[in-house]
């Protein structure tokens, strides 16, 4: 076989061309006429430029009109952040009068502020993203660099004060009435008073492991305290973390001389001792704060939508203070996830009782975009949201007993948020999905009563909405966009009627940059029968009568999708730039991912090494058959975390359909990451005749499969998915005498996905691999 980049027909032809030219006189002709039919594929350093100018750097700030950074004034109107040519104003919409200006003179401000910062200051470019206005609109005031502002909005004059309040977000948790902050100090919690800046400490018996309010999940760590405020601000939920019996998890800096070892607690499935919490309540509205430990065992570091108990925002999950601060309502989750058990704690003697205990045949989770369960005091009531009849509904109990009064939302879609609940006149706003025609993944606005009837749709129209809801206000913005069309900004009243239009995206200096939107498609699973939804990324310069290799990107859940959001984007990682390369990128949301039924996401429950790419075949083999430009011959397939995992499953599980994979940061054997990742979706860890349960999601038993070209890589202090999980796959592929491709990035963490190395190998690989031909040599982003 050969193998350089020449077809067996072109062999011939020059083959032809030699002999000619050895027994005749005028060979020049047929020589021209035989370069002009060479079909080798080339790809050049012009065509690697052209794919870079497709990338999020070079195409978010081509599109103008887009809103960002919503305010409700004391007044209703609206202030907001939009882009335009050069940067972005700031504007303000009256939904009263129709009318949007300029929320202040930007000019006179920047040289105003240029004046008294030092600094030079564009108009389009102010150093602030929020502000709101002060003495009836005729003053802005804002926050910069740590400095309070307050300006006349003619911007000429500008009044400045130090900013008393400022606290260390990483590193503290403020209060609800921005009075103090809490963090930790030597395993104990501390609070510090804004004002005077006093410190006063509360609690005493924290310890190495055994601390207070820790966030560390294993995979995931920081500073911040883990807690949540009453609404009073005169008392926290939090809990103290017991480690003192985990395991470590070790890796070491790479550096000329001694590296610098990181340890820290990192359990695994099957591990005897995982992290508990004991919860405590601190009441701070005292001589001296006193600390309440809730009547209860020791609960298992869960929570009911995320692997771990905090928030991003370092809040503690599936907590819920009553308006009045006087009760705490919890919900404590189970080692494997199963099961969910609200209850109701009394802050005041840490007397705790139960109220409901939920079971999942695979595992319990309480929403989709968020945790939506809520307790409602003023009626001893609490909103209760399950997938107990196969989708994502909302169920009203009574608190005190425990029964159910009604079923409030019902049918083949799902509540994926709840966004409001107006208890006085028992209403629910949330956000829902698989109810209207088109693509299931787009989100809506709706509203129900809480006795189930009355379901309004609020945000009309076919597109997945992003919405910012004031319920204070009676309105609501609505930003609404589909992968394929740009975004448009309306303000609607809570009955769904427009109230004017914000903002229109204006995509015209993108689209003559040379973007090209993805092609929304859907196909159906393996069964023949599911219907799955997803992008295509075609080349835009593509040639049907051409025939192009496909890359394959997946991300195989369980605990999202390939796709993603289903608004517009400017760019989608640099899918579309590889596509510009002379390849066709495909992406599904294969069975085993959120957002539609309970089994449609259950699918590969306790069998992770499916990972969703039977679908991903059944998707590339439907497609191949509607475009003739796909050649289904030459399947390439890439991710990155959970894709790196998948990734390496399918060019090892499938050898003889995906010929070349790029692998990154894969958990390549759960046995071997966190414990509350692989207890959630493959299990708890059990001995079988022939080894575990876990065997059937373990990458390093494929390695003997390998038949095509696999580049995997790693970051060496990646505290996510530790280098391990790479190293054992590449240990069972040279004990298979398999070659393969490595790269172990140094001193890197689990994000190299889009460092300009990484991507160039990735798309160097995919190049010279599917498309048979060298890429230009060491290609250097950022020279356009």
């Amino acid at each position: 076989m050969l193998t350089n980049s020449l077809t067996f027909k072109s062999f011939i032809l020059i083959a032809g061309i030699f002999w000619l030219a050895s027994g005749c006189a005028n060979t020049q002709p047929a020589v021209q006429e035989t370069q002009q039919e060479d079909t080798t594929e080339k790809v050049t350093e012009e065509d690697y430029k052209r794919a870079e100018s497709l990338l999020g750097q070079h195409t978010n700030s081509l599109v103008y009109n887009t809103t960002s950074n919503m305010n409700w004034q004391d007044d209703d109107r609206i202030t907001y952040r939009q882009t335009v040519p050069g940067g972005a104003e700031f504007m303000v919409g009256d939904p009263s009068t129709g009318e949007i200006d300029k929320a202040f003179n930007h000019e006179a401000l920047a040289q105003t502020l240029s004046s008294l910062t030092g600094n030079t200051i564009d108009a389009l470019d102010l150093p602030f993203r929020d502000f709101s206005f002060s003495e009836n609109g005729s003053k802005i005031n804002f926050t910069a660099n740590g400095t309070i502002f307050s300006c006349d909005v003619d911007g000429l004059n500008c009044e400045s004060t130090e900013d008393q309040n400022q606290y260390n977000r990483f590193t503290e948790s403020l209060s609800p009435d921005g009075s103090k902050v809490v963090f930790i100090r030597d395993y104990n919690l501390w609070m510090r008073d804004l004002a005077s800046g006093s410190e006063t400490q509360l609690t005493f018996d924290g310890e190495k492991d055994y601390g207070y309010a820790t966030n560390n999940a294993g995979w995931t760590k920081r500073d911040a305290p883990v807690l949540i405020w009453s609404p009073d601000s005169k008392r926290i939920a939090t809990f103290q973390q017991d480690a003192r019996n985990t395991k470590e998890m070790n890796l070491v800096s790479t550096a000329i001389g001694h590296g610098e070892l990181q340890q820290w607690k990192y359990p695994l499935p099957g591990d005897e001792h995982i992290f508990m919490v004991e919860r405590v309540v601190i009441n701070l509205d005292a001589d001296e704060p006193e600390l309440i430990r809730l009547d209860m065992d020791p609960d298992y570091q869960r929570s009911t939508i995320t692997d771990h108990i905090a928030g991003r925002d370092g809040s503690l999950l599936d907590a819920e203070w009553s308006s009045d601060s006087e009760s705490l309502a919890f919900v404590s989750v189970s080692r494997d996830h199963k099961e969910a058990h609200l209850q109701i704690a009394d802050p005041n003697t840490g007397e705790v009782t139960s109220v409901l205990d939920e079971r999942q045949d695979t595992f319990f989770e309480s929403g989709i975009n968020s945790i939506s369960w809520r307790y409602l005091k003023d009626s001893d009531e609490f909103i209760w949201w399950s997938q107990r009849d196969n989708w994502g509904h909302l169920y009203l109990y009574d608190a005190n007993s425990g029964s159910l009064k009604n079923q409030i939302t019902s049918g083949d879609w799902n509540v994926r948020e709840i966004s409001h609940i107006d208890e006085e006149n028992r209403v629910i706003y949330f956000i829902g999905s698989v109810r209207e025609d088109g693509d299931p993944y787009f989100q809506y606005l709706y509203k129900i009563n809480f006795d189930g009837s009355g379901l309004s749709l609020l945000t009309p129209g076919i597109a997945n909405h992003d919405v910012d809801l004031n319920f204070e206000a009676g309105m609501l913005v609505d930003k609404y966009s589909t992968p394929d069309t740009p975004p448009v900004t309306v303000v609607r009243d809570l009955d769904g009627n427009e109230l004017m239009e914000l903002a229109e995206a204006d995509i015209t200096e993108l689209v003559e940059h040379g973007w090209k939107a993805p092609t929304p498609f859907s196909v159906k699973a393996r069964d023949g029968e599911t219907d799955l939804y997803g992008l295509m990324y075609t080349p835009t310069n593509l040639d049907e009568s051409k025939s192009y290799p496909v890359l394959n990107y997946l991300y195989p859940g369980p605990q999202s999708g390939s796709v993603g959001s289903r608004s517009f984007r400017a760019s989608r990682s640099d899918k579309q730039a590889m596509a510009e390369l002379g390849f066709i990128v495909v992406e599904v949301d294969a069975q085993g991912t959120p957002g539609r039924s309970k089994e449609f996401h259950d699918f590969y429950y306790g069998n992770m090494g499916d990972n969703g790419v039977p679908d991903q075949i059944a998707m590339i083999e439907q497609l191949a058959e509607r475009h003739s430009y796909i050649d289904i011959d030459r399947v390439g397939i890439y991710g990155h975390s959970g894709g790196g995992f998948a990734s390496t499953s399918a060019i090892l599980t499938y050898p003889d359909f995906y010929k070349v994979a790029v692998s990154g940061a894969g958990n390549h054997d759960n046995r071997n990451y966190t414990d509350a990742w692989g207890e959630k979706w493959q299990g708890l860890l059990e001995e079988t005749e022939d080894g575990t349960n876990y065997d059937n999601q373990s990458n390093p038993l494929l390695a003997e499969n390998l038949k095509g070209k696999l580049l995997i890589t790693h970051g060496t202090l990646d505290s996510n998915v530790p280098p391990y999980n790479t190293l054992i796959v590449v240990d069972a592929l040279i004990e298979a005498n398999k070659d393969f491709d490595m790269i172990m990035l140094p001193n890197r963490g689990h994000g190299y996905y889009s460092e300009p190395f990484m991507m160039r190998k990735r798309w160097d690989y995919f190049v010279k691999h599917l498309k048979h031909t060298d890429p230009p040599k060491e290609f250097e982003f950022g020279n356009l």
